[in-house]
């Protein structure tokens, strides 16, 4: 039986995780991404593990740990000192100055934890991913169970308009993260001042984790118009194929 032929969007996370893939290197360290776009990656890498490449790596997620070690990837449990040389993930939105919104698959605090310890942050997106202005896609938080109405009751101040992530199939039943957090989406149009959003939300007890990823990423990998382009912060668009190392 062939297998079910890619939607475009889906060719697109293959492409860009393929573009991203011939950056990796013998003896690298990595963090391994949550989400379709970074299981692309996953899947592409472990062909490369299966071939002789000899890397390491630690999981934003359950289901990325899982499919790694499906694939044979050597995965390394956290410690103290354990750095990441590169980390490979995708991105619900990002802009022109690589900030990102992430948590869609409900990782965002494994995310941000390992890519605030790795030494380069690789982003990997379809076309849609790309926006002028952060905020059409729902901002996620990871919020403590206990402390969720008042969360909600400082997010709706800020004009968040929070929504409690809850089970499709069940919508009584709230979805949990891997650290048994809730799940918060937080709808504000746009967000034209992130840094600032970001602070805000830093100071609300509960909020374990907030979804803008600011600083983290040196580089993303997007395509456009069916090539697959490199962004860095502030910069015009470059071929990825231009680059034999990281850019």
């Amino acid at each position: 039986m062939t297998a079910p032929a890619l939607s475009p969007q889906e060719l697109e996370k293959q492409q860009a995780a393929a573009a991203a893939v011939r950056w990796v290197r013998d003896g690298m360290v990595l963090g391994l991404g949550t989400g379709t776009t970074s299981a692309h990656f996953i899947r592409q890498l472990g062909e490369r593990v299966a071939a002789g490449l000899k890397v390491q790596g630690t999981a934003t997620s359950l289901a990325s740990e899982a499919l790694a070690r499906q694939l044979g990837i050597p995965l390394l449990e956290p410690r103290r000192g354990l750095t990441f040389d590169l980390a490979v993930d995708g991105a619900d939105e990002l802009d022109g100055q690589l900030r990102l919104i992430k948590g869609g698959g409900g990782a965002l605090l494994r995310e941000k934890t390992i890519e605030t310890a790795a030494r380069y942050l690789l982003v990997i997106a379809d076309s849609s991913k790309v926006v002028p202005v952060l905020g059409r896609f729902p901002l996620p938080l990871e919020v403590v169970p206990f402390t969720l109405p008042w969360v909600l009751d400082a997010v709706e101040k800020l004009g968040g308009a929070p929504v409690l992530r809850v089970q499709k199939d069940n919508p009584a039943s709230p979805v949990y993260s891997d650290q048994r957090n809730l799940l918060v989406d937080c709808h504000f149009g746009q967000i034209p001042d992130a840094e600032r959003l970001a602070a805000q939300l830093k100071t609300i007890p509960g909020v374990v984790e907030h979804g803008l990823f600011l600083g983290l990423a040196q580089a993303a990998v997007v395509i456009q118009q069916g090539v697959a382009q490199v962004l860095k912060p502030g910069a015009p668009a470059q071929p990825a194929a231009e680059f034999s190392e990281l850019p």
